[in-house]
């Protein structure tokens, strides 16, 4: 039976991935600091020891732990730097002492950070994975140094490292206010599918391709986000009007989100490309604005994968904050 490790098998994706794979019938170790269903091993990724001893057998290691922006305001850098790099180096000291077949790292389009912000009257960025990320948080940076020590674990160990870049998932609201302010919820998501979001079920079908191909990619990075309709061609006008842009392609929305009282973005300043991951990784993700559009046609709800109506919405914090759920 294949043995798989999941770090972070408290938080949406390494409690998804630790679902998915046990259904398919892996033996699924999970590792986090909080106790959940999925977690079999309580502790650090930066305890050298404990690592050790929970990679015993393992095939697969899929290495989702990491504090995220949400964290960046309420732990320090040096909190960031412990846990998503030196707890990193040591998952991968051990997965090479161990054998391991394969090692995925998830990390985020937020470390292409400034690389992504357009001039008030520029065009869009058309974000790929040759995109010179730019860090502008210590999130993006840590994230960046991390994906580092992979491609060296593998340039230097043989270890087969894939890095995929996941756009937004989470299902909480909005980290700005001023989305929260004047967009519901489910009217934001909707809209981010058409730029800068996926959805959870795509997430974990990334992570296996990504598994499958390892051994083959050797070391590889990839945008894991819902396919865009849109081109370079669109850039200019998508950050100057972007529901004319929509409507061109949807002749539909513009009926459907006036029937929901919702409204698109005026400006979408960031198109995600995954053509690559979809090439090399053979991956197929089946939730895009298309498919955000039919379910509301529908039945006025956003479509969900079954695993995502498993997973639920997990805080990031254990309180609430002044400003909403985020202090950012």
């Amino acid at each position: 039976m294949e043995k798989v490790l999941i770090t972070g098998s408290a938080g949406h994706l390494g409690e998804a991935l630790a679902w998915t794979l046990s259904r398919q019938g892996k033996s699924v170790i999970g590792i986090d600091i909080n106790a959940s269903p999925y977690t079999t091993h309580l502790g650090s990724v930066t305890d050298a020891q404990f690592i050790a001893q929970a990679m015993h057998g393992v095939d697969t290691v899929f290495h989702v732990a990491t504090l995220h922006k949400p964290h960046v305001v309420t732990h320090s850098k040096q909190h960031f730097i412990d846990t998503n790099v030196s707890g990193t180096q040591v998952l991968l000291d051990a997965a090479v002492a161990q054998g391991v077949t394969a090692f995925i790292f998830t990390s985020t389009t937020s470390a292409y950070g400034h690389a992504m912000q357009p001039e008030d009257n520029g065009p869009a960025a058309w974000v790929t994975e040759q995109l010179v990320p730019i860090s502008k948080n210590i999130y993006g940076a840590t994230k960046l140094a991390a994906e580092n020590l992979c491609r060296l674990q593998h340039e230097q160990q043989e270890l087969p490292c894939v890095v995929l870049r996941t756009s937004r998932f989470f299902p909480e609201e909005d980290d700005k206010a001023s989305i929260r302010a004047q967009f519901s919820n489910t009217n934001a998501k909707a809209n981010e599918f058409l730029n800068r979001r996926v959805e959870l079920e795509d997430v974990v079908t990334a992570h296996l391709c990504a598994a499958e191909k390892a051994a083959e990619i050797g070391f590889g990075t990839y945008i894991i986000s819902a396919t865009s309709p849109f081109t370079q061609g669109d850039l200019t006008e998508l950050h100057r009007h972007a529901p004319e842009v929509v409507a061109g392609y949807y002749p539909d929305f513009g009926s459907i989100y006036q029937r929901l009282g919702w409204r698109m973005f005026v400006q979408l300043d960031r198109v995600y490309v995954n053509a690559l991951a979809r090439e090399e990784l053979n991956w197929q993700p089946r939730f895009d604005f298309r498919a955000m559009l039919d379910g509301l046609a529908q039945d006025g709800n956003l479509p969900e994968s079954n695993v995502s109506r498993f997973v639920g919405s997990k805080a990031y914090h254990d309180e609430e904050f002044e400003d909403g759920p985020f202090p950012v």
